[in-house]
């Protein structure tokens, strides 16, 4: 089974994915993040913090998500392990058409054109949904702050994803984000239980 953990930055997706780690240690789930290849990881990075070419930025996220599938969900898969990904493909549909718009003349039909037939579908994705008033509140405090946690942009990413939830409402399950991490982790961690049985 593959669960997915999406949300805007801020949204405290770090910290429910840290506590659990704890809370379903007893179901081994392999925990990964994307960007996560350990030779395209860091180049994805470096594309962030240039905010550079948008395309390229965005061709590097999906060749980082091919690596990944290739080395680490698919045969996490094939044992029949369940995965837990910080940021799957929905952040690429969520982000990727804010930056790509203007630039590309159909970011959404180039995303799933570049997707399809090859990419994994997600059994489960955890969507944390939160004001992004309150999400740049919680972002004031990073040293570095990256190009795109900006109210407008992050505004259009949360949109996204509450049109990809509604397009799949099997799939997504929403999660209020400004309830205190403890409730979040606990209702999470009852859901991906009920899910694996």
């Amino acid at each position: 089974m593959l669960i997915t953990l999406e949300g805007i930055d801020g949204s405290g997706k770090s910290t429910l994915y840290e506590g659990l780690k704890t809370r379903l240690a007893d179901l081994h789930p392999l925990f990964t993040r994307e960007p996560g290849s350990p030779y395209l990881g860091d180049a994805v990075r470096r594309a962030i913090a240039a905010d550079g070419d948008p395309m390229v930025e965005a061709a590097l996220f999906v060749a980082d998500h091919a690596v990944h599938l290739a080395e680490v969900v698919r045969p996490a898969l094939a044992d029949g392990r369940i995965v837990i990904s910080d940021r799957y493909s929905d952040s690429r549909f969520a982000y990727q058409e804010v930056s790509l718009a203007g630039v590309h003349p159909d970011p959404h039909g180039w995303l799933e054109a570049v997707h399809a037939g090859w990419s994994v579908r997600p059994d489960m994705t955890i969507l944390l949904v939160l004001p992004v008033a309150v999400a740049m509140s919680r972002l004031a405090g990073r040293c570095e702050q990256e190009h795109f946690e900006r109210q407008e942009f992050l505004e259009a990413v949360q949109k996204n994803y509450l049109a990809r939830a509604a397009e799949d409402p099997a799939r997504f399950v929403l999660v209020d984000a400004d309830r205190d991490a403890e409730t979040i982790l606990d209702f999470v961690e009852k859901s991906i239980r009920a899910a694996v049985r």
